[in-house]
């Protein structure tokens, strides 16, 4: 009996790629002077991805608005913050992350142990590998109905919201240096 084989999307389907602008190259302190620019806004799935076609916006000299289509590769386990800069030989591209369907948790305001509850909740969350943007008195993950279900049950206020998301990092981000 053989091993089970986990499909490696980014591998097996890449996206067409062909006829676009191709942006190989992330660009920490944005692009040159005098590069052609524009901006794409994507979810925290897309921005995770290391092989996407994406749509962008670009402003001409004159303020004109243009759209046009450009393939974004970089190396596996780059993720693309909000605001990161990605670019190739004719074209640099600024991401936005993108409004999202979110849930905001947030322990109950009687809670004694409200700050005890967001870290079980957190705790319980991780556990099943869910991103999570932890802020000030409450977390952000991606809606869920299985997972709003699970954390009313443990007592906490959930809110269905659409705002960008910028998940933590995880404890072995560190030293990749995305």
């Amino acid at each position: 009996m053989g091993l089970a084989r986990l499909p490696d999307f980014d591998a097996e389907r890449p996206p067409d790629l062909s006829g676009v602008l191709m942006l190989d190259q992330l660009a920490p302190g944005g692009p040159p002077p005098g590069m052609a620019c524009g901006q794409v806004a994507l979810a925290f799935g897309e921005r995770s991805r290391s092989r996407l076609r994406v749509r962008y916006q670009r402003t001409d000299a004159a303020g004109k608005g243009q759209q046009g289509e450009a393939g974004i590769v970089l190396p596996r386990g780059n993720v693309l913050r909000g605001g990161a800069w990605v670019m190739g030989e004719e074209l640099a591209l600024q991401v936005l992350a993108a409004d999202q369907d979110l849930l905001e948790v947030r322990a109950r305001a009687d809670d004694a142990n409200s700050g005890l509850a967001l870290v079980r909740a957190a705790y319980h969350l991780g556990n099943r590998h869910v991103a999570l943007e932890v802020a000030p008195g409450r977390l952000l993950l991606e809606y869920d109905y299985v997972l709003a279900d699970m954390l009313v049950a443990m007592g906490l206020q959930i809110r269905r919201c659409h705002a960008p998301f910028e998940p933590e990092w995880g404890a072995y981000a560190a030293g990749h240096g995305h």
